[in-house]
This record gives C-alpha cells, structure tokens and sequence, in this order.
C-alpha cells in the first residue's frame, strides 16, 4: 500500500553532507512505492519561530500552509539529522516546532548521521524526545550513518555494501507502523 512520508532534513550548513543522504532516502522510499517529498529548510525558508502554524488562524504565510497541508496528508514522516555538538540542528528543530496538531496519530523514523564514527546517534536519542512531545513516536529502529562524508560515493550511491539491505529492514518497520497507525486514524483517535 503506498504511504504519503515526508521526508525532513535539518541543516542549513553550506556545505552539508547529509543532503545526500537525506535524498538517498526519499528516492529509496519512492522506489518502494511511496510518495516521500524531501522538505529542505534551505528550499522553504522557514523564519525563526515567532507562531506556530495553528496560531495563524487561517492567515499563515504560504510556505507554512503548503508544509501543513503536507503534513495533515502524511501517514508518518522520516526525520533526517545531524549530530550537532551532541544535539540536533537548529535549523531541524525550528523547522519541526512550527506545527502540532498536523504530526498526531503518525509513527516517525529516525535517519541520524555523523562525521564520525557513531552515526549521529546522541542527536537521534535527543530527536526522539521532541518527536514524542509533538505526538509523531518514532519507530524502535535508528538507522544510523556513520562518516557520512564518505558513505556515498560521486554519483550519490551507498559505499556500504550493506546499507541497502539495513534500509530495506528499517523502512519495512516504518510501513507496518504507518499502515497500523493510518487504519487506526480512519477509526477516530482518542480525542
């Protein structure tokens, strides 16, 4: 069943590396089916967070509305970050707490990477607090990239012989939580 996962990612750095792989992601994902737009806060140009979407009272600037349509749309989202001085990037948290209600009722997916050797995951265990505080849990399952730098190759494909099928293993749990949660939606939540 094709499932609606945007797809997050939270640098703004001029030289970022996790681009690739946060598009690595959602080309993987459209490629099982799905419809995974790639949300860029160097595309979007979110300002700093004075409102949240729901305080706009219908009148919210277009980009906000767009992600908000996006998002009430989604059956779950996949969260791509960084590992900034041991937490997450500004920029992805910004970019996250400018909704609420548009993330209820649907799993998330953790994609943390790094420089270095741990794959961005003390960002990631910060990235589940605030995704569960915004009523989006994330799934048991990090997938997480280590060196980034050198974990694609020029034309953008995986250097780990393993990573496709370390892929395949964590979005297949992904789906069966957005297929569980999305039936459940149909039915009502509880309030």
């Amino acid at each position: 069943m094709p499932l609606n996962l945007p797809v997050i990612y939270g640098s703004v750095r001029t030289e970022r590396q996790g681009i690739v792989l946060a598009r690595h992601v959602a080309e993987a994902l459209r490629k099982r089916g799905h419809d995974a737009p790639l949300i860029d806060p160097m595309e979007r140009r979110l300002p700093l967070l004075d409102r949240m979407y729901k305080e706009y009272k219908g009148d919210a600037p277009p980009v906000l509305q767009e992600l908000a349509d996006l998002y009430k749309a989604a059956d779950g989202f996949v969260i791509v970050s960084g590992e900034y001085n041991n937490g997450i990037p500004p920029a992805l948290k910004n970019l996250l707490d400018h909704f609420l209600e548009e993330y209820f009722w649907r799993p998330s997916a953790i994609v943390s990477y790094s420089a270095g050797g741990f794959g961005g995951v003390r960002a990631a265990m910060q990235l589940r607090m605030t995704l569960s505080e915004l009523g989006t849990p994330s799934i048991p399952t990090v997938f997480a990239v280590p060196n980034v730098s050198s974990a694609f190759d020029a034309s953008g494909a995986p250097t780990d012989e393993k990573f496709g099928k370390r892929f395949d293993r964590f979005a297949g749990e992904l789906e069966w939580y957005a297929e569980a949660l999305k039936a459940r939606r149909a039915e009502g939540v509880p309030y």
